[in-house]
């Protein structure tokens, strides 16, 4: 049932799925590039708040990461979430800064 597979969603399951959202310019995930702020799961729909942030204000990708988090998350391993049950919400504050970058995300990318 629908109403179980939700009780069982984890942030950690959603951070998962979120390393499988590249950034088209950059060839890193946007976990590892510190662009996920927030994660918040409600038992109302809908269920999965994500707030993130991208490198730039004017990035010319922005209508994409939303299509890619929500296909990301919809094949989460013991089910799926359908789409109207997750929001994205881009976020400007804090502005993004390269030291949100994970150690791995500045060594590739050669910080």
């Amino acid at each position: 049932m629908v109403g179980d597979f939700f009780d069982m969603i984890t942030k950690e399951q959603v951070v998962e799925k979120l390393r499988d959202v590249i950034d088209p310019e950059l060839g890193v995930n946007v976990v590892e590039l510190g662009l996920v702020y927030k994660i918040e799961l409600t038992e109302n729909s809908p269920r999965v708040h994500i707030e993130m942030t991208l490198t730039t204000p004017g990035c010319p990708l922005a209508s994409m990461f939303d299509r890619m988090v929500k296909d990301a998350l919809f094949t989460l391993e013991d089910g799926f979430v359908p789409e109207k049950d997750v929001v994205i919400t881009l976020v400007w504050d804090p502005p993004w800064v390269p030291d949100f970058m994970s150690d791995m995300a500045k060594a590739e990318l050669g910080f």
